[in-house]
């Protein structure tokens, strides 16, 4: 399958210092990617390049085999959205005029959104099953409705490719769950994710592959088991960590235990 977004070489970083390098990477339809890391590697600078915000500092990113350098913020915007940790936006705006605002790119200098933008945010609405809080101010809803919100807006939005940073990190269990779901349904419709976690459980519930910005700029890529392990686990997070799997099947990373302490005779 050809890929809608190819990362070649890349090294990433901001005012000529370098967070991550060589950086490989092939997204195609209908995937789902986790990209794992500790804190401070790199992993929201990785995004911002994706997004065009910040322009590589090495190496070739191609949308579509064309480089975005070469791409209007517009442009990009046409076939990445983002679905961001929170909204940060003006909470008094509705829940339809917010995700209307995914239909921007596809406007001109001028334009307001008309019939068809308004029709593609009530689909997306629709499709996420919150078809009834359109009327609601941002506000009046809570933090797993103000997600999938987000997650409509970037359905308007109408792009091959959706990044999500870190959906679920303010979310009880519930809505963490109902989210995963949509993410898994996305995929499901030809959409390419990749979605970043902290959560190795996450990425066994809903990736294809996962991606690791490890230490010392160590990039890795492959199928979620091949990449998961607990060696892996362990170094990549500093701490004991073993796999486990439930009766049902599902994996689950706990804490290894403690080695037993000494008893000193007296």
């Amino acid at each position: 399958m050809t890929a809608c977004l190819s990362l070649r070489n890349v090294a990433i970083g901001y005012d000529g210092v370098t967070l991550f390098d060589g950086i490989d990477l092939d997204l195609t339809g209908g995937s789902t990617t986790c990209l794992m890391g500790p804190n401070g590697v790199g992993k929201t600078t990785l995004f911002k390049t994706i997004l065009g915000l910040l322009p590589p500092l090495r190496g070739q990113i191609l949308i579509g085999g064309r480089d975005i350098t070469t791409m209007r913020r517009e442009q990009i915007a046409r076939h990445i959205a983002l679905v961001p940790q929170a909204y940060q936006g003006d909470p008094s705006h509705t829940v339809i005029d917010i995700v209307v605002m995914g239909r921007t790119a596809r406007l001109g200098l001028f334009e307001t959104p008309g019939r068809n933008d308004m029709a593609a945010a009530r689909r997306a609405l629709d499709a996420l099953g919150i078809a009834g809080l359109a009327d609601r101010t941002a506000d009046r809803i809570s933090g797993g409705q103000r997600q999938l919100m987000l997650i409509a807006r970037a359905l308007a939005q109408d792009t091959d490719i959706i990044v999500m940073d870190e959906p679920t990190a303010s979310l009880d269990i519930g809505n963490r769950l109902a989210l995963l779901d949509q993410v898994r349904a996305l995929a499901a419709r030809g959409l390419s994710l990749l979605v970043s976690t902290h959560e190795p459980e996450q990425a066994f519930a809903i990736a294809d592959r996962v991606a690791v910005l490890g230490r010392m700029q160590r990039f890795e890529v492959g199928a979620v088991d091949d990449i998961l392990t607990a060696p892996r686990l362990r170094s990549l997070y500093g701490v004991e960590l073993c796999l486990e799997s439930t009766p049902s099947g599902r994996r689950v990373v706990t804490r290894s235990p403690a080695p037993p302490q000494a008893v000193s005779e007296v």
